[in-house]
């Protein structure tokens, strides 16, 4: 069993960054993430999985969010996201990760490094796997690899996201940053699926075999094992090209 969770880890961190940026990340969004991660596991890692995540993948995606759990790893918060200086639309690494007191390397790009680097050593060394808890290392990875995708994780520092600009989402107050984790998908989920995210699932896994087929060599051009740095630059110009747009204080936004 130790060899196929050995095989787990290879075969999950290979599909993990080939997930596209086409969901919105509450629960359900990252519950689709794995779920659609699965699919592309081996026999092997499909069966370890079972074993080091206690089920599916996909259950344990949104652990990091859990209330119990924020509040028992307090320092995870700061993990979730990074932001850019206001107006500017290009992720830098050296000025844009860190932490509220500027601690540098505590953002979502760093952490997705410190935990690929704690699952890559397991891989290569099976000693280091008594060092790490390989089972939190995944579910804060597969978490961060659907956060670092949602743009509104990489956005302006000065509204934390989108966090501080109040807006409507159809008729309902919210904030810009709940309308892009949350709303988005949850309305398109019941507008174009009937609420029924396996269905949605279903689609977008036939969208990467079909319409997305000459994309994927792309999404696999990396020189080491986790390439976040380019997913947060995606972020944050995706960020300001559609989530910004429109969006100020009380303007009432819409899927149309």
């Amino acid at each position: 069993m130790e060899s196929m969770k050995i095989n787990w880890i290879a075969g999950v961190l290979t599909f993990l960054y080939l997930v596209p940026a086409i969901l919105c990340w509450g629960q359900h969004g990252h519950y689709a993430t794995c779920k659609i991660a699965e699919e592309y596991h081996t026999e092997a890692a499909k069966a370890a999985v079972k074993e080091s995540a206690k089920g599916e993948l996909a259950a344990v995606c949104s652990w990091p969010d859990l209330p119990e759990i924020r509040k028992g790893y307090p320092w995870s918060s700061a993990l979730h996201y990074t932001n850019t200086p206001d107006f500017i639309c290009k992720f830098d690494y050296c000025r844009d990760c860190h932490d509220s007191a500027n601690q540098k390397n505590r953002c979502v790009i760093g952490a997705m490094y410190n935990y690929t680097i704690q699952l890559e050593s397991a891989y290569h060394n099976y000693g280091t796997q008594k060092k790490y808890n390989l089972t939190e290392a995944l579910m804060f990875l597969s978490h961060f690899a659907g956060d670092v995708h949602q743009p509104l994780h990489v956005g302006f520092i000065g509204d934390l996201g989108g966090n501080t600009i109040n807006v409507y989402w159809y008729n309902q107050s919210t904030n810009l940053h709940h309308v892009w984790d949350t709303a988005i998908i949850d309305s398109g989920l019941e507008r174009f699926y009937d609420s029924n995210l396996t269905t949605m699932i279903g689609t977008i896994l036939r969208n990467i075999t079909d319409d997305w087929s000459n994309e994927t060599k792309f999404w696999e051009k990396c020189n080491h094992t986790v390439c976040p740095i380019p997913y947060a630059s995606e972020s944050i110009s995706l960020a300001c090209k559609y989530a910004y747009r429109n969006a100020t204080p009380g303007s009432h936004l819409n899927a149309i």
